[in-house]
């Protein structure tokens, strides 16, 4: 009965979709009500999940009852819990942040708010490669929605380039789902895994090719160069909650690089054994320096927040292009430092510009902003976060990917480019707090008091819960440093799972490979 809990993550969040799509006409209170009371069970729900997990077990979900490789499977590992806990967290300070206002700019907010958490839940406990492709749509779907959500020209000139880019990425997914099932007659992961090591020799050539097109799907979705120009202008111009919920969308991309190259095209794989290797390593290097030189070029605290989103899913692959133990381990710590400290950033990033007026969140020196003190604060965190100096999470992370490098031959190259880049971050996050909050100006105008108490009460209480959301995500951050030997501990326990595929093929088939 405990294999039932791996479906739960998705159908909880496809049925309350469906539920708030009859509650439009009552009250968007009761909407805001329901769907936050959700995605906080997701939150204990994803935990629970996690701990059961914890000790190596993998729990296999068979719909309908059809047993693997014919019928559909949900596999909950390790991996799989840890992306699910990681979601559902920041989804849930997203949405608390969303309903201080922004939900209301449009309509079916909440509804598409969970269709895109049934897409995320999904694309990470599925164990069928087709129907990873079935979640990317949703997730997309969803997404489009969630991106377009207030209207505005510059928001839909970056949500059309972000679906034209995903369909073409969705026509290349089929072209290799199609191909690996012409093949070998199964799109079942653990099945592919057991298929290809054993492959005709006539095949490989076309089964290398179907995997290096699966490659460039995931490269597209986790932002990779030269696929990344669709992320800057759409996390820029979207609503602060859905770019702080899009900060997990590029780990997806991640997630399947990792699963798939681990699982199918592992060094178990015989013929197509590690087939991306040779290009996964030197393209998240060149993400890397190409992401933090869009954070130089930034004339926008949310564009260059959405450049330093490129950035750290350069870092975070460069950890799995090394592709061992505990560099893998180093870089599923990363993950959801990076995830935490992206969504805060861009959740700060709407409390200035807001509070900017019409000079937004361009840097040029403007007045001082309510709560000064406090948000330059915070801004200061985050960059320490981002930037990844001691003794936050971000410091950890980078240093445990840097420990996992030094026996690799590239180790040069990747230590001069991360503390390369990571000087070039702390350089820009240092003009753009300068010209933010200290080459601000008190306004001249001289202080008037008006009868808008009321008014000015809400504002002060709306301010402060704002601020309070970001305070939680960078209190993940924290925890994740305080806890950094035993969440260390578990990502080292994860890597060793995912490169071991036979114990994940067993579970599924039934047998040992």
């Amino acid at each position: 009965m405990i294999s039932h809990i791996a479906i739960l993550p998705v159908i909880c969040p496809l049925l309350l979709g469906a539920l708030l799509l009859l509650l439009q006409k009552q009250s968007l209170q009761t909407v805001r009500a329901v769907s936050v009371v959700s995605v906080s069970i997701l939150v204990v729900l994803t935990g629970y999940l996690l701990d059961i997990v914890n000790e190596g077990e993998i729990l296999v979900y068979e719909l309908g009852n059809w047993p693997p490789p014919f019928g559909i499977v949900l596999v909950a590992d390790r991996l799989a819990a840890w992306m699910l806990l990681i979601t559902s967290l920041v989804s849930l300070f997203a949405l608390l942040y969303a309903i201080q206002g922004t939900d209301s700019d449009g309509p079916h907010f909440h509804a598409l708010f969970q269709l895109q958490l049934f897409g995320l839940n999904g694309a990470f406990l599925t164990g069928d490669l087709f129907n990873l492709f079935v979640f990317f749509e949703i997730l997309l779907l969803a997404s489009y929605g969630l991106l377009l959500h207030g209207g505005g020209r510059l928001r839909t000139m970056a949500g059309l380039h972000f679906v034209i880019i995903n369909l073409v990425g969705s026509t290349l997914f089929l072209f290799a789902v199609g191909t690996l099932y012409g093949l070998l007659g199964t799109l079942n992961m653990a099945d592919l895994a057991v298929k290809a090591a054993s492959a005709a020799d006539e095949d490989v050539a076309l089964i290398r090719t179907a995997g290096l097109l699966l490659f460039a799907v995931f490269a597209l979705k986790a932002a990779l160069l030269p696929l990344y120009l669709w992320l800057p202008a759409a996390y820029a111009y979207t609503t602060a909650p859905v770019a702080a919920l899009f900060a997990i969308m590029t780990k997806v991309g991640a997630y399947s690089i990792l699963r798939i190259y681990t699982l199918i095209f592992g060094s178990q794989a015989g013929s197509v054994a590690d087939l991306i290797a040779p290009w996964l390593l030197p393209l998240a290097l060149a993400t890397l320096i190409a992401g933090v030189l869009g954070v130089l070029a930034s004339t926008h605290l949310r564009q260059q927040i959405a450049y330093l989103v490129v950035a750290s899913i350069g870092t975070l692959l460069i950890a799995f292009g090394i592709n061992t133990h505990t560099s893998i381990a180093a870089g599923l710590f990363y993950l959801p430092h990076s995830t935490f400290a992206a969504a805060a950033f861009f959740l700060l990033a709407d409390i200035v510009a807001t509070r900017r007026s019409e000079m937004s969140d361009r840097f040029e020196p403007g007045p001082v902003i309510a709560y000064h003190r406090i948000t330059g604060t915070l801004f200061f965190i985050v960059a320490i976060l981002i930037a990844g100096l001691p003794p936050l999470s971000g410091f950890v992370g980078k240093l445990l990917i840097l420990q996992a490098a030094i026996p690799h031959a590239a180790l040069p190259w990747i230590m001069g480019a991360m503390l390369i880049t990571s000087l070039l971050t702390i350089i820009a996050l240092a003009r753009s707090g300068s010209m933010l909050f200290y080459r601000a100006q008190l306004p001249q105008t001289p202080h008037t008091t008006t009868n808008n108490e009321t008014g000015s009460q809400q504002k002060l209480t709306s301010g402060f819960s704002s601020l309070a959301i970001v305070v939680c995500l960078l209190a993940l951050c924290v925890a994740l440093t305080i806890g950094a030997g035993t969440v260390s501990e578990f990502t080292l326990a994860t890597a060793n799972q995912l490169l071991q595929p036979e114990g994940y093929v067993q579970s599924v088939l039934g047998t040992a490979r």
